[in-house]
């Protein structure tokens, strides 16, 4: 295989590696978001759990303080179970970011290698074509000696 071959193919792997960062730190971005949206709900899910009253207060009737306190095991079954899911989706965050950090380290060894590589084929055409300069230097040199 030709180096300008090797290189064109190599050139195309680590753009497929740059891509694959790209998409991982896309997906990562968005898991942030979808956190930070259980972390707001979380919050608010604890407010409406706090404003809601207490539930055996004296001055509720019986019924009423029945209904608060179901409400509030509602919310808190809602909360918990806003809790499990974040915490899941923090496990994936958490993989997803391992997965982009050796993505991005596969991405920058091929690169390394193909920086290598091309000032390889650059350091062999500087040497042909300087082997070309000495060999028409040393035609014009030999015309002129006859």
């Amino acid at each position: 295989m030709s180096g300008h071959r090797k290189l064109q193919r190599l050139g195309r792997l680590v753009d497929l590696r740059e891509r694959e960062v790209e998409r991982l730190s896309a997906e990562m971005a968005d898991k942030r978001i979808v956190r930070q949206r259980y972390l707001d709900n979380l919050a608010r899910l604890e407010q409406l759990c706090e404003s809601s009253g207490q539930s055996g207060a004296q001055a509720l009737s019986p019924t009423l303080s029945l209904n608060v306190g179901g409400y509030k095991q509602a919310v808190m079954k809602m909360a918990d179970a806003h809790r499990l899911d974040l915490s899941l989706h923090e496990a994936q965050m958490q993989t997803t970011q391992r997965l982009m950090t050796v993505a991005a380290q596969r991405h920058e060894a091929l690169d390394q290698v193909l920086v290598r590589q091309r000032r390889g084929v650059q350091r062999f055409q500087n040497a042909r074509e300087q082997k070309r300069q000495d060999e028409l230097a040393a035609q014009v040199w030999l015309r002129g000696r006859k």
